[in-house]
């Protein structure tokens, strides 16, 4: 049996002995070593913040779409493209948490303060040629994702966003760091004041000022300018995480850490954002933009999904990358059963709720004349993605077990198998060739998740096996 006491009281001590500065160790660092179903539950509280920012994302697409199914079409195509920015700075976030909970559960806190400091300096340069690229393409992207009379829409919401990029990105890898640390409160802080400031500012800035499809953008942006100058605030001395520039000593080991998870996770994201662009493409070839449109609302529930199941990958990550540093390896089936049990019930709850509230989650999207005739669509939509909802958290967790344990290449071929290769071929083969239309492409999101989360589970239950098979090997050598 694991003596959580001890363990605290040596790490305590270890803690004085290698830091410069003799910082207290904060709670959630002490949880994050002690029991893991006690630090996965320490992390569920982030669903509180998940789901102020998924319904902020819903909310922004509630006002727009006030704006008619164009406004919609249009945000449906940026959608894609906002996978850029989510992957990365989702990416960079899982990062911290891997690179910089290993470095906790070895008891090295200057290398963690040091690992911080990359991650800040691997946002900016990612931050800088995202601006860029998306920046000088933007109008011909658009165009080849058969936006068409949408573009001009599509380029007055995008660039602002990508104008603003920074911000997005710095706070979700401040968030990662954060949660390495154990610190869920502020990042529970950090994400309600800027997902509520964006729902104060979106109808003002739409309807009162008649920025139009611009204003949504903009409220976005300058909520998360708020956001970046209270985490600053609070880096300067409340937190575990010591991000003074005296700390960075260049290391290209450590960025190579952190992208190793980093990419991999972000890549989910970034496949994400590639399947919602191919299946708006066969979207508009089956059903017009309409389809588009119907897509794009339906999406941010599917998201919605993805969101607040979060919490338990990131708290996987951290519990399975503190174990590893503390070279606790017994508990990774715990992490994964235990997290992978709580999803399910999360999910379940979820389905329930989506497919006897769809009706009424329909009707707030299409209250404007133009947007009348997709409440039935929409409806229809939303209760085939409550079974959807159901798998999510098997495919995530054992995901993560790869993420925490820094197996960056396992995780992306997973990602890929799960959110692109298997949901697009699917979507298309039942739309087009067999000619299912609109409900085939339904079908193929849901048929990929399923058979995709079913690989990662066996996947990672047999490499689990494997480390477990080989820590017992080297601890219990066979006698001669």
């Amino acid at each position: 049996m694991i003596d959580i006491d001890r363990d605290k009281k040596k790490f305590h001590q270890d803690l004085n002995n290698n830091s410069e500065k003799n910082n207290e160790v904060t709670d959630g660092v002490s949880t994050i070593l002690g029991d893991p179903k006690k630090a996965i539950l320490k992390f569920q509280p982030l669903i509180i913040a998940m789901i102020i920012a998924a319904l902020n994302n819903i909310i922004d697409i509630m006002w727009i779409s006030g704006l008619g199914p164009n406004a919609l079409a249009a945000v449906g195509f940026i959608t894609p493209l906002l996978g850029i920015i989510t992957g990365l700075s989702s990416g960079l976030s899982s990062g911290a948490v891997s690179v910089l909970s290993r470095f906790i559960g070895a008891n090295n806190k200057k290398e963690a303060d040091n690992a911080a400091l990359h991650i800040l300096f691997v946002t900016i340069i990612f931050t800088v040629i995202i601006m860029i690229t998306v920046g000088l393409f933007l109008e011909p992207i658009l165009i080849m994702l058969g936006a068409g009379s949408t573009v001009d829409l599509g380029l007055h919401y995008g660039y602002i966003i990508f104008g603003g990029a920074i911000f997005p990105m710095f706070t979700t890898a401040a968030h990662g760091i954060l949660r390495a640390e154990g610190n869920i409160n502020k990042t529970i802080y950090a994400m309600a004041i800027a997902a509520l400031l964006n729902m104060i500012l979106d109808p003002i800035f739409i309807y009162t000022l008649n920025m139009g499809i611009a204003g949504g953008s903009l409220g976005t942006i300058l909520s998360l300018v708020v956001a970046t100058m209270v985490i600053l605030y609070w880096f300067r001395g409340d937190t575990y995480i010591d991000l003074s520039l005296k700390n960075f000593k260049y290391n290209p080991d450590t960025i190579k850490k952190i992208l190793t998870v980093s990419l991999p996770a972000g890549s989910e994201y970034f496949i994400i954002a590639l399947s919602v662009g191919v299946i708006n493409m066969i979207l508009v070839t089956v059903s017009g933009t309409h389809g588009v449109a119907i897509f794009t609302v339906g999406w941010n529930f599917i998201l919605l999904a993805i969101i607040i199941l979060a919490p338990l990958s990131i708290s996987t990550i951290a519990t399975v990358g503190s174990s590893l540093g503390a070279k606790k390896y017994e508990n990774f089936n715990i992490i994964q059963n235990f997290s992978t049990k709580l999803g399910i019930l999360i999910a379940i709850i979820m389905a329930i709720a989506t497919f006897l509230l769809a009706p009424y989650i329909a009707v707030i999207f299409t209250y404007s004349s133009e947007a009348t005739g997709l409440s039935g669509p929409i409806t229809e939509f939303l209760r085939l993605m409550a079974v959807f909802f159901l798998f999510v958290p098997i495919g995530s967790v054992a995901t993560s077990m790869f993420l925490g344990v820094g197996k960056g290449l396992e995780s992306f071929i997973l990602i890929t198998l799960r959110q692109f290769l298997l949901s697009v071929v699917l979507a298309y083969v039942l739309a087009i060739p067999l000619g299912f239309g609109q409900q085939g492409v339904w079908c193929g999101i849901i048929f990929g998740n399923i058979i995709g989360s079913l690989i990662a589970l066996l996947w990672s239950k047999l490499y689990i096996k494997k480390i477990i098979a080989t820590n017992k090997e080297e601890h219990n050598p066979i006698k001669s």
